[in-house]
């Protein structure tokens, strides 16, 4: 993917219709543009869930999503300009800027956007058993 044209990227456009992302945004997260900066920054930060997709598309900047294995140990995940991650429902995870506090990403969504957040434990949400029997079918 071009980052730099986003606005205009055919495989983008491509991706969004194959995958039914019809919601879009754009969050630049650093002092200067994101309200309430410190307070986003730790509630990005603390290991949670989402009981659908959660995808980005870095445009600009960089960053880090951190994962677990199936034990449980953290995997780091660097994202810069280009790089797009879909993390699926039901998997604990968390973001984190790298050095130069800052990023800019779009946010896409199947159908409108939910943003709530369930910190671990959330063990008893269907997305994530649906997603651990994922896991043990892979293996």
């Amino acid at each position: 993917l071009d980052a730099d044209k986003y606005e205009n990227d055919p495989e983008l456009e491509k991706i969004r219709k194959e995958r039914n992302y019809s919601w879009v945004d754009i969050i630049t997260i650093c002092k200067d543009k994101l309200p309430n900066y410190e307070e986003k920054i730790k509630m990005f930060f603390e290991e949670h869930l989402h009981l659908d997709e959660e995808i980005r598309y870095i445009l600009d900047g960089s960053g880090y999503f951190d994962v677990r294995d199936q034990e449980d140990r953290w995997i780091r995940i660097s994202m810069e300009k280009g790089d797009m991650i879909t993390l699926p429902a039901g998997i604990y995870h968390r973001f984190t800027l790298d050095e130069k506090n800052y990023v800019k990403a779009m946010r896409l969504f199947v159908g409108d956007p939910v943003w709530t957040p369930y910190n671990r434990p959330s063990d008893h949400l269907e997305a994530r058993t649906q997603y651990l029997e994922f896991l043990a079918q892979s293996a």
